[in-house]
């Protein structure tokens, strides 16, 4: 979320418990939720996921003799793999499926 610009600086802070995370937010937040239970997701299943969880904007692309209607995502679902914790769009990238922990927009 840092990566992306969706929140600041982060602390974590020991009360001899549990602990808290202090999270300082930069106000580009819209929503966030927790996908429970983890489900699995393989590398082409990814893309499924982020059409159910995410918003869209639809954008028109004009080629050359034909119009097109490019559907586009923004916001992250975050992801658990062997690689360690991603965002979809890396976990495309590097070709590995994982566990679906939550999402953000």
């Amino acid at each position: 979320m840092q990566k992306h610009g969706y929140i600041g600086e982060f602390e974590y802070v020991d009360d001899h418990r549990a602990g808290k995370i202090v999270v300082e937010l930069n106000g580009r937040l819209n929503k966030c939720g927790v996908i429970s239970p983890r489900f699995d997701v393989g590398v082409k299943e990814i893309e499924g996921w982020t059409a159910r969880l995410l918003p869209s904007r639809q954008v028109r692309s004009f080629v050359i003799r034909a119009s097109s209607l490019f559907v586009v995502q923004f916001g992250f679902i975050v992801l658990t793999t062997s690689a360690g914790i991603m965002d979809h769009e890396e976990a495309r990238r590097k070709n590995v499926g994982g566990k679906v922990l939550g999402f953000f927009y």
